[in-house]
């Protein structure tokens, strides 16, 4: 971005100590005014998260495949269908700080996937599939034949999955923090140290634990309270549901670029830049499978963008899914 300049000079008269003074008062004020909204929200106090509407919402249901999956279901019943799907040792509150920013026109439909929140964890099974499947029959249960899907990290593969194997059922997707690839083979990186530390594990998990405090990190600030409720709900996860997500669900990243052509629904990537999971190569193996996708990339943000400036990513999320849109094309009811 280029600097602004004046065209004006400067009276010779000026003291140059108060000419100094001024350029850099000048400078300061022009920071504030051009600061970008992820840097913005990093430096505010973050914003209280309120999760009692969630729980207070939250219903199970039954599926076909033997799985109790919990969910949460608000706002216009008979809004747009907009399904959002939760990451890896999340739940359905990973959304808590989004939801009041998203449109009043969403009929929002919050997962819990298998094996978490308050969902049922069964022995077996924890691929991309078995979570996109428990998806589709949720969507039957509540008679939604076509929504926007929204996933976020492992909900992301989900999310993909859903819309590759049901195109009639998917109108937009958007995958945030996401990739088509696995990361390059770095061992010391934080994919790498992420996973033996995962794998050396012992039950019960400490929800205070050095560990969890670095896995539930965030480069900006994230209300404390909504961090410790996470925290604790991915402690209340049995060991054996986190290492078989992580050895189905992400066992096999780079499978994901072979299957992406299905993807044929207009999609929206989100990424913070200083996500330390979703490395750049990661990025741009996504971008160059879906060259028509939509991109926005929130400066200075970690893997979980929406907690640390919910309101621009609502933003961008609302402008994608056009709340004006017809909703009979859905074929909600």
């Amino acid at each position: 971005m280029s600097q602004p300049h004046s065209n004006g000079h400067v009276r010779p008269m000026l003291p140059l100590a108060f000419a100094l003074a001024l350029a850099l008062a000048l400078a300061l004020a022009l920071a504030l005014v051009l600061v970008l909204p992820g840097a913005a929200a990093a430096r505010g106090a973050p914003a209280r998260v309120h999760l009692r509407p969630l729980d207070a919402a939250r219903r199970t249901v039954d599926l076909p495949d033997g799985i109790r999956l919990a969910y949460v279901s608000i706002g216009n019943p008979h809004g747009i269908p907009v399904v959002l799907i939760h990451g890896y040792t999340d739940s359905d509150l990973d959304w808590a700080p989004l939801v009041p920013y998203l449109s009043p026109k969403f009929r929002l439909v919050i997962v819990d996937l298998r094996g978490h929140g308050a969902s049922s964890k069964p022995e077996c099974c924890y691929t991309r599939y078995d979570f996109s499947y428990d998806v589709k029959l949720l969507l039957d249960a509540l008679r939604i034949r076509r929504a926007d899907v929204v996933g976020h990290s492992l909900g992301s593969i989900v999310a993909q999955t859903f819309a590759e194997l049901w195109p009639q059922r998917t109108a937009r997707v958007v995958l945030i923090s996401s990739t088509a690839s696995a990361p390059p083979h770095q061992p010391g990186k934080p994919q790498y140290e992420w996973a033996a530390q995962i794998s050396r594990l012992h039950e019960p998990i400490d929800p205070d634990s050095r560990f969890m405090r670095k896995w539930w990190a965030s480069p900006t600030p994230v209300d404390r309270l909504f961090m410790r409720r996470e925290r604790r709900n991915a402690a209340a996860i049995p060991l054996r549901v986190w290492l078989a997500v992580l050895n189905q669900g992400l066992g096999d990243l780079d499978d994901l670029g072979r299957t992406l052509p299905k993807l044929t629904a207009p999609t929206l990537l989100i990424w913070g830049s200083a996500d330390p999971i979703m490395l750049p190569s990661m990025r741009d193996s996504l971008e160059q499978a879906l060259p028509h996708a939509k991109v926005v990339v929130f400066p200075g943000l970690g893997h979980n963008p929406f907690w640390e400036d919910p309101k621009g990513c609502a933003a961008v999320i609302n402008a994608f899914l056009n709340p004006a849109a017809d909703v009979r094309r859905y074929g909600t009811g």
